[in-house]
């Protein structure tokens, strides 16, 4: 087969085109190996072109994260930073509150900065979940032992009911049950009752937390799993839900919410 030589050069000048960033559809439907080339051509530029755009998807997510964390850090440190200029000329029961309020502050920025970090290993594939068959009762027991002094502070109960065997990753799942139990602890009244039921059908073992709290919108229901904007809590970073839900589905699960009547019911869904 002869190739035009005028047919070499109007391909040299598409394929530079192309590297410059054009839109130019080399696809030939003749036969020979001419078009063969130039369907291929064509495959890789497409190929190239995905790959940029999914480079410039994750800058731009890059960029928006950095924000956002930013501006998560700024208002306590600012606050912090205010307190302590303050502290040294302060009356002595104003020094008492501010060291409480610093060190509430820096327990919150510890507990997002940790978030963030096991968030970012998640987001960078950098997790390897280990599969365990562990009873639904030893990962609740696991997931309410930080949270023990929020429970007691706000003097609420956890009912736990059920029982079910998870194949999963027994402290990464804890996280997850963890900030799932955290959120509803916000959203109960003081003194209120957060149930914590466990169990077992042909698809799935899941483990479903209900609080005692007004319920959620549906507005709300769309927003709460997307980073730093689906909190509830005016003090939320809106951080804790979207961890958990990474968790879940870096082990090929699930989180189903229903705001039902009388609270709000997360279920965490392990599949078989």
């Amino acid at each position: 087969m002869w190739i035009k030589k005028n047919e070499i050069i109007k391909l040299s000048d598409d394929i530079r085109r192309i590297v410059d960033g054009r839109d130019i559809d080399l696809r030939d439907n003749r036969e020979g190996v001419f078009s063969i080339l130039k369907n291929d051509i064509h495959t890789l530029a497409n190929l190239k072109n995905e790959q940029v755009d999914a480079l410039r998807h994750d800058r731009d997510a890059l960029k928006d994260t950095l924000a956002n964390i930013s501006h998560q850090l700024k208002t306590p440190l600012t606050s912090m930073c205010l307190m302590a200029d303050l502290l040294e000329t302060a009356q002595s029961e104003k020094q008492g509150a501010f060291i409480a309020n610093i060190r509430t502050g820096l327990t919150r920025m510890e507990w997002l900065v940790s978030a963030l970090l096991k968030l970012a290993k998640l987001d960078a594939g950098a997790v390897t979940f280990a599969g365990d068959r562990i009873d639904a009762s030893e990962l609740i027991g696991l997931a309410l032992e930080p949270l023990q002094i929020l429970l007691d502070v706000k003097n609420q109960t956890v009912v736990t009911i059920g029982e079910a065997e998870v194949f999963c990753d027994k402290h990464w799942t804890a996280e997850a049950i963890s900030n799932i139990i955290k959120n509803a602890s916000e959203h109960s009244p003081a003194g209120g009752e957060i149930t914590v039921k466990s169990g077992e059908n042909p698809i799935c073992s899941w483990i479903a937390v209900t609080d005692s709290g007004k319920g959620i919108s549906p507005s709300e229901t769309a927003r709460l799993f997307k980073r730093f904007e689906g909190s509830r809590s005016e003090k939320g970073y809106g951080v804790g839900l979207p961890l958990a839900l990474a968790i879940m589905r870096g082990q090929n699960g699930d989180i189903q919410v229903d705001s039902g009547s009388g609270g709000a019911t997360f279920m965490l869904k392990f599949y078989h």
